[in-house]
């Protein structure tokens, strides 16, 4: 029996349907409580997060929020690294999920997940597939060239949780860039496609991380996000590789 753990910030009580319908359609699901980066102290903050830990250097401050997501995201990694089954899900409370299509994408994902796998199921179709490892139909699973970013739905294996959470005290970048850094990780990463998760958040009051920047500063992170996208396409490549992939 696998488990499912569903992040949900109590105070967004806009969501709770989706909560009610993630539940159901997940295996072995539980609720568990998110993180809200904005109760936390300045001090609490500072020791869940220190900047340039690791290289390629993160170019920028994360926000309250998105420490609140990777606490909530290395909670889940726990219940994982120290339960009995191989590997567990991990999904955020802004998904709808397609009852036609996901069952077959989960059950596809799962008949191929280990200790060590990192299985996405996307958002949206923004990676190059490597090679493929199975096929239901259209869906297909399959290795990609590089992650692409969104940590929205994932199954998450327990010897990967375990390493995640010694790799993350403390953490320097949000997490699904985080996940990206397979050099580090050691993770199997797979991606199911077409996989039936979409995102609700537009109809929930959008993402609760958001903010408003200055068009100059919007300029700068224009370049700066596209500066370290290059420096972690180039670390992937040479992981590749270094692997013979």
């Amino acid at each position: 029996m696998v488990t499912s753990r569903v992040i949900h910030l109590a105070s967004s009580t806009n969501r709770e349907g989706l909560v009610k319908a993630l539940c159901q359609a997940l295996p072995g699901a539980e609720v568990l409580a998110a993180v809200d980066g904005r109760t936390l102290t300045p001090a609490e903050r500072a020791v869940a997060c220190v900047p340039r830990r690791f290289l390629p250097p993160y170019p920028f401050a994360l926000l309250p929020a998105e420490i609140g997501v990777f606490l909530s995201h290395r909670h889940c990694w726990q219940k994982i690294a120290t339960g009995a089954e191989p590997f567990g899900i991990i999904a955020e409370d802004d998904l709808a999920l397609d009852p036609q299509i996901f069952p077959h994408a989960l059950a596809l994902a799962m008949a191929h997940a280990g200790p060590d796998s990192l299985i996405r199921f996307p958002l949206k179709q923004r990676e190059v597939p490597l090679n493929e490892v199975a096929r239901d139909g259209e869906i297909r699973l399959y290795r990609p060239r590089q992650a692409a970013l969104s940590a929205t739905l994932q199954i998450v294996g327990r010897d990967l949780a375990a390493r995640l959470l010694d790799l993350t005290t403390p953490f320097d970048r949000p997490v699904d860039t985080f996940l990206q850094m397979t050099w580090l990780t050691r993770a199997e990463v797979m991606t199911v496609w077409p996989n039936g998760a979409a995102t609700a958040a537009t109809g929930v009051g959008g993402s609760t991380i958001q903010r408003k920047l200055p068009m100059a500063h919007q300029l700068w992170r224009t370049w700066a996000r596209a500066r370290y996208r290059a420096a972690i396409r180039r670390l992937a490549a040479r992981h590749r590789k270094a692997r013979g992939a």
